[in-house]
Order: C-alpha cells, then sequence, then structure tokens
C-alpha cells in the first residue's frame, strides 16, 4: 500500500512539472541554497533567458525550495547532439555511453562550470562520431539517424540485411547504440545501372516520387512503373538511385561556360552573384532546366564566363 502511494505521488509530481513547463525547457526543483543565478550558471543558461522561460515567477530573487523552475534547453552546435542528463550520470560515463573521449566531452561543453558537477534534466552536447570526410564509402550513402531509429529498423527501412549495414559502419563500436543526428552508412541495394530509357538520379532531401517526375517532365506512373526495385513509391529516402524515363541531362557546357555543381542551398539567384553574372544570362545558358526557380543538389548548371 505504501509503494503504491509513493508511486502515485510520484506520477502526480511528474504531471505537475510538466504542466507548469512549456516546451524546450526541463522542470527542475529548487533546492535550498539556490538562487536563480547560480541555477542558470549550473545549467549553462543565461539569466535573462532563464528568467524568460519563467513568467510565473513574479520576483526571481526570491525563490523558495521545491518550488519549479523551467530551465531553457540548451542548443548545442552542430557536429554534436543534445543528451539530457539522468539521476546517476557523470561526463565520465556520458562518454563511455557514447563512445567518445572524456575531454573532448568536457570541451564540447564550455557552457558547463563543473564537469564534475552535472544536475538531471541539464543538457550535455555530445559529439557526433560519424565517418571521415567524405562521408560514406563507394556503394553506400549517408542516412541520418531519427529519434526512435534501431540499426535493425534502418536495415528493415532500406532492404538490407542488419550485418551488412552494420558492417558498413564500422565507425560505431555499438550497433545496439546509436542516436539521434548521427550519421549511417547505408549499402545500396538498388541497382547502379539503370535500364536502357532511363537514367539514374540520387534521391535529394525532401524529394518524392511525385516532385521527381515534375522535375524531369515525365509521369508519375511512368517514373513508378520504371522503378519496380521500390517496393513503396510514396517512401523513398536521400541516396537511393530512382531510374527516371528519358535521356539524362546534358553534363557538359557549352563553349563560353562552364559546369557548376548545384550544393544544398543554392538558387539560380545565388548562383548568378555568386560568379558575378546576370541572372537573365544563367537562365538562358541553361534551356534543359524546365524550370529555374527549380534546382536541386546535384544538378548541373552552366555558368557563361564573364
Amino acid at each position: 500500500m505504501e509503494k503504491d502511494d509513493q508511486l502515485r505521488d510520484e506520477q502526480e509530481q511528474q504531471v505537475e512539472l510538466t504542466q507548469v513547463c512549456g516546451p524546450n525547457t526541463t522542470p527542475y526543483v529548487v533546492r535550498p541554497g539556490d538562487t536563480f543565478f547560480s541555477i542558470a550558471r549550473q545549467f549553462g543558461v543565461s539569466l535573462d533567458a532563464l528568467i524568460e522561460a519563467n513568467p510565473q515567477i513574479p520576483d526571481p530573487s526570491q525563490i523558495r525550495p521545491g518550488q519549479i523552475v523551467c530551465i531553457p534547453r540548451v542548443t548545442c552546435p552542430a557536429g554534436t547532439f543534445a543528451y539530457i542528463v539522468r539521476p546517476g550520470d557523470t561526463m565520465f560515463s556520458i562518454a563511455r555511453q557514447f563512445g567518445v573521449p572524456l575531454q573532448e566531452l568536457i570541451n564540447a561543453n564550455p557552457q558547463i562550470p563543473d564537469p564534475s558537477r552535472l544536475v538531471p534534466g541539464q543538457t550535455v552536447c555530445v559529439p557526433i562520431s560519424a565517418p571521415p570526410p567524405g562521408q560514406c564509402p563507394p556503394n553506400t550513402f549517408p542516412y541520418t539517424v531519427q529519434p526512435g531509429d534501431s540499426m535493425f529498423s534502418i536495415a528493415q527501412r532500406f532492404g538490407v540485411s542488419l550485418n551488412a549495414l552494420i558492417a558498413a559502419n564500422p565507425q560505431i563500436p555499438n550497433p545496439n547504440l546509436i542516436f539521434p543526428g548521427q550519421i549511417v552508412c547505408v549499402p545500396r541495394t538498388t541497382p547502379t545501372q539503370c535500364p536502357p530509357g532511363t537514367f539514374s538520379y540520387t534521391v535529394q532531401p525532401g524529394d518524392s516520387m511525385f516532385t521527381i517526375a515534375q522535375r524531369f517532365g515525365v509521369s508519375l506512373n511512368a517514373l513508378i512503373a520504371a522503378n519496380p526495385q521500390i517496393p513503396n513509391p510514396n517512401l523513398i529516402f536521400p541516396g537511393q538511385i530512382v531510374c527516371v524515363p528519358g535521356s539524362a541531362p546534358p553534363s557538359q557546357c557549352p563553349p563560353g561556360t562552364f559546369a557548376y555543381t548545384v550544393r544544398p542551398g543554392d538558387s539560380m539567384f545565388s548562383i548568378a552573384r555568386r560568379f558575378g553574372v546576370s541572372l537573365d544570362a544563367l537562365i538562358r545558358a541553361n534551356p534543359q532546366i524546365p524550370n529555374p526557380s527549380l534546382i536541386f543538389p546535384g544538378q548541373i548548371v552552366c555558368v557563361p564566363n564573364r
């Protein structure tokens, strides 16, 4: 009976914490001696950000033990992912858990004044152990792990064996432990060569079979029919090969121009500005692009010489 009461109390406290604090914050129960300044310093957030996250506290200079303070989540820089400290965690145990050197983990968290003192709910930025520059080896493509993923579910999603997926990722010391933001190299299972009358296209982030068909001016049904190796046309992934009916766009640029490979975030306007040519001249030099407002990473754009 006593255990049931304790469990009920804990559940009620958890509900209370959830109700008080909004999204992107972590509830913290004030301890004796705490101040807003010491809490902000302890969690590596600015005092102003802490005050702003707690409009329910009218006077930040007066807080009491047992009161709930909402801690804004720290935004981790590129190359790291956010890990929320759990009871019993230390920098050493976190470093060991994710297979990163302890000093590297400490260096990635300058917002934590005392690495020997972690508090549950605190955010630690963990460096991502990704493949070296050049990303993934030949005949594989990079996949960014999403929340809830496992090596098994990724292998199942892309139709490869679990052993093949593990073998393609020797940089992952423990295949049972992967985390959002990590790069996993997935072996290609689709044909590297497309049949006659089609050309290969590598799926980019945000692509769908519909947008690919629209981009290359083919019908959606024809595109689906040309790719029987794709079991679910509604489910395609970056790095996957799609066979597009028709002739491949010209890869050679005419005299007086040079070839430029589109990068993520590029637009015809930004390319024209980068190379100091007019937008009209750039569009005229690329009649093979039916919609200049729609270009994608990996595409070739012919840039006029100045």
